[in-house]
C-alpha cells in the first residue's frame, strides 16, 4: 500500500497537473537556442542565443530527436551564410559548410551542399531580409524561402543531428526555434528537448 501511495501523486500529475513537487515546470526548462559551447572561435552569439555574427558556425543546443522538426533563420545582414543540419563532429571554424560528410546546408549562394557536392541550386536565391526555414522528419531535410518550398529535398542525413548556422563576410543571422515568422508545414513543430517529448 505504501508504494501505491508514494506513486499516486506522480501518476496524477500526468493527468491532473499536480506535479507532486518533483516535476520541472515548463517555464523553467531551458529553451532551444544557439549553443555557446558548440560554436566556432570567431563567432559571436547575441540576443539570448538567437543571433549569430562574426565568422564560423554554431549548433543549436538540442538535437533533432522528434519525428518532425521545424526552425527558421532571418538573414538580417547579407554576406556569407548557411543553414541546415550537422553532427556534433562538424568542424565549426571551417566555413562554408557543406564540404564534408558531417553537414547538409543551404548556402548564401543558393546552393544546397553536402560532402563537397552541390545537390541543388535554389531558385530564387535567399537575400537580406528573407526568412529561410528548415523541416526535418528523419527522412528528408527541406528548405523554404519566406514560407514557400524551394523544392530541394535532401535525403541521406545520418546520425544525431543539430540545426547548424554559419556566417562570414559581415553576415548576421537571427534564428527562431519558436514564435515563427511563417507557419510550420502540417504536422511539423518547434524543436523539443528529448525529455519534453515524453
Amino acid at each position: 500500500m505504501f508504494a501505491v501511495n508514494a506513486l499516486l501523486p506522480r501518476i496524477c500529475c500526468c493527468f491532473f497537473g499536480d506535479d507532486g513537487g518533483d516535476a520541472i515546470p515548463m517555464a523553467t526548462m531551458q529553451p532551444v537556442m544557439l549553443d555557446s559551447s558548440k560554436v566556432g572561435l570567431e563567432c559571436v552569439i547575441l540576443k539570448s542565443g538567437r543571433r549569430l555574427c562574426g565568422a564560423g558556425a554554431a549548433l543549436a543546443n538540442a538535437p533533432l530527436v522528434q519525428n518532425k522538426s521545424y526552425f527558421e533563420v532571418k538573414i538580417q545582414c547579407a554576406g556569407t551564410w548557411g543553414v541546415g543540419l550537422a553532427t556534433e563532429q562538424c568542424p565549426l571554424d571551417k566555413v562554408p559548410l557543406g564540404n564534408d560528410t558531417m553537414n547538409w546546408v543551404l548556402r548564401s549562394d543558393g546552393n544546397v551542399c553536402h560532402d563537397g557536392e552541390v545537390l541543388y541550386t535554389a531558385c530564387p536565391k535567399p537575400d537580406e531580409g528573407d526568412v529561410v526555414s528548415c523541416t526535418y522528419d528523419h527522412i528528408e531535410l527541406n528548405f523554404f524561402l519566406n514560407g514557400k518550398s524551394l523544392q530541394c529535398p535532401v535525403n541521406g542525413v545520418r546520425g544525431r543531428v543539430f540545426p547548424v548556422f554559419y556566417v562570414g563576410d559581415g553576415a548576421i543571422l537571427d534564428v527562431a526555434f519558436k514564435d515563427f515568422s511563417f507557419p510550420a508545414p502540417d504536422s511539423f513543430d518547434e524543436i523539443m528537448f528529448e525529455q519534453n517529448i515524453l
